[in-house]
């Protein structure tokens, strides 16, 4: 293997029917002589990091993963977003294999793992690390790190399509394979992490910079993942196990982790250090990376001049309404009859929670709420004069009213009734739907600014994991016991929103209104609504059930199977 950089993009073209890779080619880089001194082996162990973080958000993932659920919606907004149907799709579970985020979820998934098994492959290939300045407890950490975030990429592949297929081998091997059954590739996932976990560090031996590395206790988040989930995946409840490795977690058996004592600081830019409870995430820097900050996740989940104006920031331009929640209330504000969906209802059920706040800046790189909505004010200076002004949209002179609620509202102020009843994902205006603002958006003179890192696993899932548990074997008030002990860090002190130490309040769609709640944006719920057995069946709004369960998996898209003739298609596309 002589150029191996150019084997790599072969490989990727074949296996993942990758057509952009972003990094450089370069075709005279000879492997033998690629690994020779400590800096190579650092670079190398970290390449497919940075594709790992771009993965969060790239080719659509987070768009199908939260518009085809009941938690949020990207509206045809007067001609905005209409892009030939292609949300509305998401939305409707009518998706078919010629969708773009068929072909590059695939892509996002296939190239970390590709890339992943290289730098694996090249880390097993360094006979004598002394060589390169490199200790063996160090390359063993490289190799157990590399194993998981390959784990990690597969994890995600075995959610969206579950018939996958599995590459251990990129050195050697020129052509796509066949796809492993879904007990296949459980077991193989469940392996992997098991491996690796004992090589893996503790997050105290990394120290502060240690936020972008895997460690004992992510892996083992990843390994409850999976069996919290094995119902769906392969038909048998694996709950006492997912139990045992969360208990595990929080006694510190994997590192010592506590959860945060305000909501809002798994999400700020304190959420790297030791004391946060960001069990694995990635770092962001406004100079450099920071994906979910971009337009394909939050950033664009707000109205137009949001940003510059009502939040002062206005080092990226102007923000955009791509991303919004699904509405809780009709044109005149009558909530909706169904269980599922309603987000900000959801919220308003327990109307002392502090996120409830509209979304503000404070100063001194704090914040207060975590939703925009109503009037957004700010201060407009025009030729040296100061006035109170108000955020408009794009579509006329009006102030926007930003309401839960989805309809051409236009310049109606708050309380009037409008003639036009409709309301649906292709009848939306620029005051339609409330925004979710879970990173801060500090004004531009704020040093802490895009600064937050990319929270991908928090130890309050695994206290919501183990409160499932506990609910799934009859232990209510174990459940409620594990969930307040996050919850009380949204209500004050005595709050009567708690749950009672007998669980009694807790029902099926309350524990999944619950986790809507605490992971709302976060880019799970499709998961979660699939595990609860209603992503197919439920109504929401504009939503009514799919004729079958197909669509709890995604179809390969067509590029994907033309690049690899070995891959079937999922069943019902």
């Amino acid at each position: 293997m002589k150029n191996y950089k150019i084997l790599i993009g072969m490989i990727l073209l074949m296996l993942a029917g990758c057509t952009k890779l972003d990094e450089e080619v370069y075709d005279k880089v000879d492997a033998a002589n690629f690994l020779t001194r400590r800096d190579d082996v650092i670079r190398d162990f970290l390449r497919p990091f940075e594709h790992a973080y771009w993965s969060i958000q790239g080719n659509d993932v987070y768009a199908v993963g939260e518009n085809s659920t009941d938690e949020m919606g990207t509206y045809n907004r007067q001609g905005d977003w209409q892009d030939g149907g292609y949300y509305q799709r998401m939305h409707y579970h009518t998706w078919t294999p010629l969708d773009g985020f068929t072909n590059g979820a695939w892509r996002n998934f296939y190239q970390g793992i590709v890339l992943s098994t290289n730098s694996l492959q090249d880390m097993e290939g360094i006979s004598d690390p002394s060589k390169l300045n490199v200790t063996v407890a160090e390359l063993n950490d490289f190799k157990a790190e590399l194993r998981t975030l390959r784990a990690w990429f597969y994890l995600r592949a075995f959610d969206f399509y579950r018939n996958i297929e599995i590459v251990t081998d990129v050195k050697n091997t020129t052509q796509g394979g066949v796809q492993a059954t879904p007990q296949e590739t459980f077991t193989y996932i469940e392996s992997e992490l098991r491996a690796a976990i004992p090589d893996l560090p503790v997050r105290d031996q990394l120290g502060a910079n240690g936020i972008g590395r895997w460690t004992k206790a992510a892996a083992a988040t990843l390994l409850a993942r999976l069996y919290l989930n094995a119902k769906v995946y392969i038909g048998t409840e694996k709950y006492a196990e997912c139990e045992i490795l969360c208990r595990d977690i929080i006694s510190g058996k994997y590192g010592s982790y506590t959860l945060d004592t305000r909501w809002d600081a798994p999400f700020d830019y304190t959420n790297s250090s030791l004391n946060s409870e960001v069990i694995y995430g990635f770092p962001g820097t406004l100079a450099r990376t920071h994906w979910q900050y971009d337009s394909g996740m939050f950033f664009w989940g707000m109205t137009y001049d949001a940003a510059p104006l009502y939040c002062g920031f206005t080092d990226f331009g102007k923000s955009n309404p791509r991303f919004a929640l699904q509405p809780g209330r009709d044109v005149d504000s009558v909530e909706y009859t169904h269980s599922l969906g309603k987000p900000f209802i959801k919220f308003q059920k327990y109307p002392d929670d502090v996120r409830l706040k509209k979304y503000k800046n404070l100063g001194n790189s704090k914040r207060e709420g975590m939703f925009l909505y109503g009037y957004l004010p700010y201060t407009a200076t025009t030729n040296g004069v100061s006035r109170p002004d108000t955020v408009r949209g794009n579509k006329g002179p009006y102030a926007l009213f930003i309401r839960d609620q989805v309809g051409f509202f236009l310049g109606a102020k708050p309380g009037t009734r409008i003639a036009d009843k409709e309301s649906n994902m292709n009848h939306a205006d620029h005051n339609s739907g409330v925004f979710l603002v879970k990173y801060p958006v500090y004004p531009t003179p704020d040093p802490n600014r895009i600064t937050s890192a990319y929270a991908e696993i928090r130890l309050s899932e695994v206290y919501y994991m183990l409160a499932e548990c506990r609910y799934r074997a009859g232990d209510k008030a174990g459940a409620a016991n594990f969930l307040n002990q996050v919850r009380q860090r949204n209500y004050p002190a005595g709050s009567a929103s708690i749950y009672n130490t007998s669980g009694a309040q807790l029902t099926d769609q309350e524990m999944l209104d619950e986790w809507g709640r605490e992971f709302v944006g976060e880019n799970r719920r499709r998961t979660d609504l699939i595990r609860w057995g209603v992503f197919t069946s439920g109504t929401w709004w504009d939503k009514k059930p799919d004729a079958d369960n197909h669509t709890e998996i995604f179809p390969i898209g067509r590029d994907i199977l033309g690049s690899n003739p070995k891959l079937k298609q999922n069943p019902g596309y």
